[in-house]
């Protein structure tokens, strides 16, 4: 079948279908935190939902620490604050010399700066080792074709949502004030490493006017950093979790919609696999894409079926359909020939304006697909300067865009023909 058969009627249908369940699912089972009660009882309501039009579906479960991923905001800010006030009062009243209270602090900026590049950049599950694991739940659909299974494709989205960034929703969304705290803090770190090495160095060696500069008043130069930090410290509020209307009610409808669209259109497909999943923990640090991944590794990279993952995201600004080929700050490559596919499947149904992006900051559940060698890209919608609804309590059902999601839903159904028909090979 060509996207040019399918009935444009059933798309509308579950526009409306998407629009009215997410009201549904965030009146109904309130805050959604990884690996919450609530995100549990809600991914039920949706197993509900797709064992009418799946011949399988079935949880499978995993641990994770629900704040491993972000809480270490919260320690390096009063790890480097503490340091920074005692170093200087300890060294004023010449218990340490500044120079043991530069090394004092270089060594904390260091080992905060390893943090945060473990789990916000790399996404590692580094901290998870000192925080109380939970049992997260991750859900899979499968409509089976009539014959041999040849092809795979999944389409995913997460149905956890995020903790309240205060900074963003103070802010609404203005990128400076948000870019400040995160630049800042990292920035004023670094340049603190720098400057307690090199009054270590004026210490042992004669630098002139400068080595004396250093060794008299820079340390007040940490002052500044702390300051900085002192701003990260209420960066994530705990105590509230954003509705996550469209971050991402969105991209887990179009999963369920996906196959439930194939079902009222009556396509069935003679030797591809879809595969709706909705992962839980992503806005823990991907970490349900991650235990998916390693489960189904062998199974998702097999020579004798090709398998694509289609991770969606937030499918609601419509000059800012993408296509992210490369994920997680930069630093992940999604795969290229899906991620043209999807684009290409784009403009065949008319969304002229999507494009091939990067993803400059954060990461999506493709990334964590794309680290373990499966085939996946991410298809999202959203500012990213960013959105003022982003990861607080503006997303919220009254922000939800059914013209995006109905583009979007339209790219998916072409993918999902054009990837039966070739794989992600070009014609």
């Amino acid at each position: 079948m060509k996207f040019s058969d399918f009935p444009i009627a059933v798309i509308k249908e579950n526009v409306e279908y998407t629009v009215k369940e997410i009201t549904n699912v965030i009146k109904k089972y309130g805050p959604r935190e990884s690996a919450s009660d609530n995100c549990f009882a809600a991914e039920k309501h949706l197993k509900k939902e797709l064992d009418q039009f799946c011949d399988e579906t079935r949880f499978e479960e995993y641990d994770i620490a629900p704040k491993a991923f972000l809480h270490f905001t919260k320690t390096i800010s009063v790890a480097i604050i503490l340091v920074v006030v005692v170093g200087l009062a300890l060294a004023l009243a010449g218990v340490l010399t500044y120079t043991v209270a530069h090394v004092i602090v270089a060594v904390t900026a260091a080992v905060s700066l390893f943090i945060t590049v473990m789990e916000f950049l790399l996404y590692k599950q580094f901290c998870d080792v000192l925080y109380k694991k939970k049992k997260g739940h991750n859900l899979v659909a499968v409509r089976k074709p009539k014959g041999e299974v040849k092809k795979r494709f999944v389409i995913s989205g997460h149905i956890d949502a995020a903790y309240e960034w205060r900074h963003l929703y103070y802010a609404k969304g203005k990128y400076p004030f948000f870019g400040i705290t995160v630049a800042g803090s990292v920035g004023t770190a670094l340049i603190s490493i720098i400057i307690a090495i090199i009054n270590v160095i004026a210490s042992f060696t004669d630098m002139g006017a400068f080595g004396e500069f250093m060794l008299n008043y820079s340390y007040y130069f940490h002052i500044l950093t702390a300051v900085f930090l002192a701003t990260l410290y209420p960066f994530i509020n705990f105590k509230l979790i954003a509705p996550g209307a469209n971050d991402n009610l969105t991209g887990t409808y179009a999963a369920v919609c996906a196959l439930r669209m194939m079902d009222m259109a009556g396509v069935e497909f003679e030797n591809t696999e879809l595969v709706a999943m909705i992962t839980d923990g992503e806005e823990a640090g991907l970490r349900g894409s991650k235990a998916f991944a390693k489960d189904h590794l062998e199974e998702y990279t097999s020579d004798e079926v090709e398998t694509a993952v289609l991770c969606c995201d937030t499918l609601t600004d419509y000059d800012f359909i993408n296509v992210y080929s490369k994920d997680m700050t930069n630093t992940v490559n999604n795969d290229k020939e899906f991620s043209d596919l999807v684009l290409d499947s784009a403009k065949e149904v008319g969304i002229e304006n999507a494009k091939l992006a990067n993803l400059f900051f954060g990461a999506s559940d493709a990334a964590a697909f794309s680290q373990a060698g499966i085939k996946a890209t991410c298809l999202a919608a959203m500012d990213p300067t960013p959105a003022d609804y982003y990861h607080n309590r503006r997303d919220n059902y009254d922000r939800l865009v059914p013209k995006s999601i109905e583009a979007c839903y339209k790219i998916i159904i072409a993918s999902i023909l054009n990837f039966d028909e070739n794989g992600t090979k070009k014609n």
